[in-house]
């Protein structure tokens, strides 16, 4: 009586197309918790922006960057408290301004050695850390968007207040981002791309004083 199954030649070839099935269908869940991450990080910064002009209706000036180090101390995610112009970028100060702490590629620090792993990058303007009225102008800090091909996507008349973004899936500052100038910043904004997964937005003088005119905080 012959007894019949599978030769390991066969047994071989199932478990090569089980893999390529698997990997078919591998990829594009990949592709879509990436999509999920972006989207979730766009929402975040949109929620973001709305809470800094929040704060400016509120206060009557933008915060200044957080500068503490150590998770354990009071001033932890909050504006450094004796900044009152700030000319150099720093992390959102997110506990103040209740929205998340990193966006969708972010580790949680716990130490003070532990790194900034998708924290939120924040700059403001020097002239909008301190109480401003509708003739305040824009400082040295000179900030502009441009993309990769370094096309302005602002205008020198009407420049950024305040600029965040985040690092993206690499967790790293990429072209202009990556760069720091105390006078005349330059920051990036564009779509994905092998060189460049920021994802950058700002909030112009026009928007911020039309929402504090309507407000009745200007002028």
């Amino acid at each position: 009586m012959k007894i019949s199954g599978f030769t390991l030649v066969e047994m071989a070839v199932v478990l090569v197309i089980v893999g390529l099935l698997l990997g078919g269908l591998l990829m594009p869940l990949s592709a879509q918790i990436e999509r999920q991450r972006i989207r979730a990080t766009q929402d975040a910064l949109d929620e973001i922006r709305e809470a800094l002009i929040g704060y400016a209706i509120i206060h009557g000036a933008f915060p200044c960057p957080t500068t503490q180090g150590d998770p354990a101390d009071a001033n932890y995610g909050a504006p450094d408290p004796l900044c009152a112009a700030p000319v150099a970028e720093g992390y959102l100060p997110w506990k103040t301004l209740g929205v998340a702490e990193t966006d969708a590629w972010g580790i949680k620090r716990s130490v003070a050695a532990s790194p900034w792993i998708g924290y939120w990058r924040y700059r403001v303007d020097r002239n909008f850390s301190t109480a401003f009225t509708l003739d305040t102008g824009f400082s040295a800090d000179a900030l502009k968007i441009q993309d990769s091909a370094e096309n302005s996507l602002t205008t020198t008349t009407e420049r950024p207040v305040a600029i965040i973004f985040s690092t993206g899936k690499n967790t790293i500052p990429d072209g202009q981002n990556a760069s720091y100038e105390t006078t005349d910043g330059i920051y990036q904004s564009d779509v994905p791309s092998a060189t460049f997964d920021d994802i950058t937005v700002w909030i112009s003088r026009p928007v911020l004083f039309n929402r504090m005119v309507s407000a009745q905080r200007l002028p």
